[in-house]
């Protein structure tokens, strides 16, 4: 009885780690056993650059909205501090938002708190 090697099956999985390596260079997307580590890797680095990007976001909107609150004389720590004593819930970026965009709506809200 000869042995099974599973070519259907094999064929299948070894076709879709190369359709997803398609576009890497040199044997990354040629051999199996290479495009697969390089797809994984790959997948890993995509997982945490997404958490990381959320994290990227969200210190680039704080920069904003502490520049902008500066020029008005009041710290970013301060100025999120008195949003929240005052109950106003108005989420960083959408602070960030309106600096840069309308800073005539901004330094209302601003004036509002202080």
């Amino acid at each position: 009885m000869p042995r099974a090697k599973g070519g259907f099956k094999t064929r299948r999985r070894h076709k879709k780690y190369l359709k997803l390596a398609k576009g890497y260079w040199g044997a990354r997307h040629r051999l199996y056993k290479i495009a697969r580590v390089a797809v994984e890797r790959g997948l890993a680095f995509a997982f945490h650059g997404r958490k990381l990007r959320k994290r990227e976001f969200r210190s680039l909107w704080i920069a904003r909205i502490n520049a902008f609150a500066r020029t008005l004389g009041i710290s970013y720590s301060k100025l999120i501090n008195k949003l929240q004593n005052n109950n106003i819930a108005i989420d960083r970026k959408i602070l960030a938002e309106l600096a840069v965009t309308d800073p005539k709506a901004f330094e209302s809200i601003v004036k509002s708190v202080c």
